[in-house]
């Protein structure tokens, strides 16, 4: 029988990146990963993501969907048409799949994040 996942009873290797250089816009921000959880078809995993100010680029998958929750900091996301959706703590947004603008890191940010990849 599959077993609820307690994130705060859980200790998951951190995973360090950057956004790639050609996305990259403002800074060289370093992002952390802790994946909490990664369902048995690899279509949902959620975790805890945080990061440094900066700003990058990001383009969607077609079958990609990104939910997530601040935890602290501040962030604003940013469509190709300009219009920005900024969170703070306690605030929650959704990254639709085929999403294309810029994700921006305002103030460090810590977040609680589903990410859904839909088979077809």
């Amino acid at each position: 029988m599959p077993a609820i996942t307690a994130f705060r009873q859980q200790s998951p290797t951190p995973e360090y990146d950057y956004p790639r250089a050609e996305r990259r816009l403002h800074g060289k921000p370093q992002r952390t990963t802790w994946n909490h959880f990664t369902s048995a078809s690899g279509d949902v995993s959620a975790g805890v993501w945080a990061c440094e100010p900066g700003s990058w680029r990001i383009a969607f998958a077609q079958d990609k969907d990104e939910y997530f929750y601040v935890l602290e900091g501040r962030c604003r996301v940013i469509d190709e048409q300009g219009h920005a959706a900024e969170a703070g703590p306690g605030d929650a947004l959704v990254i639709p799949a085929g999403f294309k603008g810029v994700f921006e890191v305002v103030e460090p940010i810590r977040k609680h994040y589903v990410i859904v990849e839909r088979r077809n």
